[in-house]
């Protein structure tokens, strides 16, 4: 198994799409060379923010294709797995393998609350199933399951699950995996709004939203957090909230990208069901962004 430090910052990438609803690979080429320009560390397919759901198995592999040819040695692709059967989450993990993804982040089943005995053994036959390292995605709140401290304990045995998206929305999660595993699992931060908290709690890094339209001030955060720079890095913070809350709603893939067309590096075209932000309710999102832009800091 090859790996790569599952640490710092890597961004969960929207998907572009055309008015004719197709693939925009210029435009997302665009926006990862905005990243990669900023200094992420890994980027991060088909995730939420990649409207995993609608793409299809040959989207997706122009996508890693894409990405991994574009990126070439500045940063890992990590392909995001959300199924509803083990078959085809382990058939996902074979398909990423030969498209030449560098990692795969692993959500527990959809559709079904599989309890702990399921929910471990459906990590499990996944992790047994590749090569590839492997960080499993904790986020109860949007999922429904909960990767406790005991099906880690179990799953600790698998040497290529290596990482936790932690996004349980306790910040107290990072100190008791850390009390209890030590540094057997990365945690990254999967909460833009908890992104600072749980860097100075000792998360590893922080899979991130809100950085397909701010990738350098997200970077800078980190860094500066890192380097125990605390004032510096809550400046940019207190400043960069208000747009990091839309990353917590249900809308957050058009929020998002709406920010990404506003800073140029993007557009609002998403896939239905999803439909772009109109009425009073673009006009709202709209306001957060432009204040955001008319008070960005100067790196």
């Amino acid at each position: 198994m090859t790996t790569f430090p599952w640490k710092g910052v890597f961004p969960a990438l929207t998907t572009k799409f055309t008015a004719q609803d197709e693939l925009d690979l210029p435009l997302f080429g665009k926006n990862l060379q905005a990243q990669l320009d900023a200094g992420v560390d890994g980027v991060i397919l088909g995730g939420t923010l990649g409207e995993a759901s609608t793409l299809t198995a040959p989207e997706k592999e122009l996508l890693v294709k894409y990405a991994r040819d574009y990126a070439g040695q500045q940063c890992p692709v990590v392909l995001n797995i959300a199924e509803g059967s083990t078959r085809e989450a382990t058939q996902q993990a074979a398909l990423a393998e030969k498209w030449g993804a560098d990692g795969l982040m692993l959500l527990p089943p959809m559709r079904y609350k599989s309890d702990h005995r399921e929910t471990v053994a459906f990590f499990r036959a996944v992790a047994e199933s590749t090569s590839l390292p492997i960080m499993l995605y904790n986020n109860p709140v949007d999922y429904k399951i909960e990767i406790t401290l005991d099906m880690f304990e179990e799953l600790a045995a698998q040497p290529n699950i290596l990482a936790v998206k932690e996004s349980t929305r306790d910040v107290s999660n990072v100190t008791r995996l850390i009390n209890r595993f030590g540094k057997r699992f990365a945690i990254l931060c999967g909460v833009d709004t908890l992104a600072m908290e749980e860097l100075m709690l000792g998360a590893d890094g922080w899979v991130a939203g809100l950085v397909c339209a701010f990738p350098r001030e997200t970077v800078a955060i980190y860094r500066l957090t890192q380097a125990g720079r605390y004032a510096e890095a809550l400046a940019i913070y207190r400043w960069f909230l208000p747009l990091l809350e839309l990353d917590l709603h249900p809308k957050l893939v058009q929020y998002i990208k709406l920010a990404e067309s506003m800073t140029g590096i993007g557009s609002e075209y998403v896939r239905a069901p999803r439909l772009t932000l109109t009425g009073e309710e673009r006009s709202r999102v709209e306001a957060i962004i432009k204040q955001g832009l008319q008070q960005r800091p100067t790196l």
